[in-house]
């Protein structure tokens, strides 16, 4: 695979050991020197979106923003934009076809909101997502943003200045995102779950029976209903397999309803995904003489 397609799929930024784990070493190199991907640290790389984010918004006069700002901060995503986001001042008039090539957005930002000159202040990257994008994608960065030790007290600081509709946007994002999930494949699946009428998925769950430990992506205990973000990065080797099915075996023997889900399906297939769960939880309250829907509520977002 190559180094720039494997980025996409870890959410456009990767340590070296993510990446290795999904390339040959010599591919990763090479792309490093054509261009294609980025070293950002020491161990990390990325895409070069967040250095086009900075050429687009001097070129603009505005502001690198969104899930470009996100890529620069060091923020995994859903889907790694093609274009750069920038936010231009909300009344400006740009010449025709200026902004071709660039995801425009316009609002009036605060000096507050703007570091080095170009770019929108974590704080205020993590409000962009909320208002703008969809609920899996803002959730994506969000969890990303809190797993890199950022305080989500900032942002609900920053976000008490917005208007009631906005506040409720962003407070309904921050409030649902989490540290524990390791990647975007996680985060997206667990928005998906949060949909489900009935369902209480808690990430990262802890399983323990017993002499048999486990710890699983997503779990709603109480229904005993496990979904799992089965990545092939670390599924392509024997060893892995064999301990991965004798996990999902030992679950199963010991009443969980184990679901399974490819990084495809979680990203371009939402729906199905959401309508395998419905029904997998539709079938455990079946089995427990409870109606449909009776364990909770569908949620914002």
């Amino acid at each position: 695979m190559h180094p720039q397609t494997a980025l996409r799929r870890l959410g456009g930024i990767a340590r070296r050991d993510q990446l290795r784990a999904l390339t040959h070493w010599r591919k990763i190199d090479s792309a490093l020197v054509d261009g294609s991907i980025v070293r950002t640290a020491h161990g990390w790389y990325s895409l070069p979106i967040a250095e086009g984010g900075r050429l687009e918004a001097m070129r603009l006069t505005g502001t690198a923003s969104h899930l470009s700002a996100a890529n620069h901060w060091g923020w995994a995503v859903k889907h790694t934009p093609d274009v750069p986001h920038v936010t231009v001042r909300s009344k400006r008039s740009l010449p025709a076809g200026s902004g071709d090539g660039v995801v425009l957005h316009w609002r009036d930002l605060a000096a507050e909101d703007v570091v080095d000159g170009w770019v929108t202040s974590k704080e205020r990257t993590v409000i962009d997502c909320c208002l703008d994008l969809p609920f899996d994608e803002a959730l994506a960065v969000a969890d990303s943003a809190l797993r890199s030790g950022f305080k989500r007290a900032a942002v609900l600081e920053r976000a008490e200045w917005l208007g009631p509709r906005q506040l409720v946007k962003v407070r309904c994002v921050v409030a649902a995102a989490s540290r524990r999930p390791a990647n975007p494949f996680e985060s997206v699946l667990r928005a998906i779950a949060r949909g489900v009428r009935g369902l209480e998925p808690d990430p990262q769950h802890r399983i323990r029976h017993d002499d048999f430990y486990a710890r699983v992506d997503l779990a709603d205990p109480e229904l005993g209903i496990v979904l799992e973000a089965d990545s092939f990065e670390f599924h392509g080797k024997r060893p892995a397999m064999r301990r991965d099915c004798k996990r999902y075996d030992e679950l199963v023997a010991r009443g969980w309803l184990v679901l399974r889900f490819t990084w495809e399906q979680v990203m371009f297939e939402a729906e199905w995904v959401a309508s395998v769960i419905q029904r997998t939880v539709a079938l455990r309250l079946a089995e427990r003489g409870q109606p449909t829907g009776s364990k909770g509520r569908v949620r914002a977002g």
